[in-house]
């Protein structure tokens, strides 16, 4: 049914992230298919790491870790934006296609007002990307 999964990681919060990285690694080992995990950071130095480079390895790792964790396929893919909060939509976008995958699982926030003005990242994936969306909500109010 799916080839490829791309799921988008903050690693700067990876602990808001446990259902969305659990499902991802589900539906791979479920289909046989392999995990791209996708995360934006900048040119400058900040929380997660010094350069992009620092930063590259160090979700490069999280990768491995997570296909040696669920036994699954994974690869990395990190993606340079000064400004990653405004870019992230696109770079997932483009990054989707570039690889090929035809899923996408991310985590979820529960809705606030503002997301009724202003739709959530999985919301603007959903409405324009050519592939399934798979929005995974990390905590339930």
């Amino acid at each position: 049914m799916f080839n490829h999964i791309l799921a988008p990681v903050d690693l700067a919060h990876i602990d808001r992230l446990t259902r969305a990285l659990e499902a991802t690694a589900d539906l791979a080992r479920h289909y046989g298919i392999g995990v791209t995990y996708v995360a934006v950071t900048t040119p400058q130095p900040g929380k997660v790491a010094h350069s992009p480079e620092e930063f590259a390895d160090k979700l490069d790792a999280f990768a491995k870790g997570q296909a040696s964790e669920h036994g699954i396929t994974a690869a990395a893919k990190t993606v340079v934006s000064h400004d990653p909060a405004v870019d992230l939509d696109h770079a997932i976008r483009e990054v989707r296609q570039e690889i090929g995958a035809d899923l996408v699982v991310m985590g979820s926030h529960m809705p606030t007002l503002g997301d009724y003005v202003w739709p959530s990242h999985g919301g603007k994936l959903a409405l324009h990307a050519h592939a399934s969306i798979f929005l995974v909500r990390e905590h339930e109010d």
